[in-house]
């Protein structure tokens, strides 16, 4: 087993995650998240607020973030919310929701309520596993049941 703190492992890691190829970088981050620890928890949360970075690098760091439930996290989780694309906002949703912390109840709510498909769902499930009492429909547009 690899020490997470070992500056050996983590030097090789971060040497992954300045290459220039996005798909080292992509697998790096992976790594990182395996390898778990103080120095991958505070990396992970600094490339999933870098909005110069790959999308799927990004997308990544928040499943690992979320694999990791450190509550350290959860602001730079919630700022990643808004990031473009898919990936990034329905693995941050999904990390939120194995954290726990009720702090991201409000970013999760507006994800739900401005998103379709898939990350509303990761957002709905996340909410859920924060116990959260839904009161009123989602959707603007939701009819009330009968």
């Amino acid at each position: 087993m690899i020490d997470p703190d070992s500056p050996n492992a983590v030097h090789v890691i971060l040497t992954e995650l300045r290459d220039i190829n996005k798909d080292r970088r992509r697998t790096a981050v992976i790594k990182l998240g395996m390898l778990g620890g103080d120095q991958a928890v505070r990396t992970l949360m600094d490339i999933v607020e870098n909005q110069q970075e790959d999308l799927i690098v990004r997308g990544r760091a928040a499943l690992m973030l979320g694999k990791l439930r450190d509550d350290r996290a959860v602001t730079a989780l919630i700022r990643a919310l808004d990031a473009p694309g898919f990936q990034t906002p329905y693995n941050a949703a999904i990390a939120l929701g194995k954290i726990g912390d009720p702090r991201a109840i409000d970013a999760l709510l507006n994800l739900a309520d401005n998103s379709r498909d898939k990350t509303r769902e990761a957002a709905l499930q996340a909410l859920r596993q924060l116990g959260y009492e839904f009161e009123r429909p989602l959707y603007a547009d939701a009819q009330p049941e009968i």
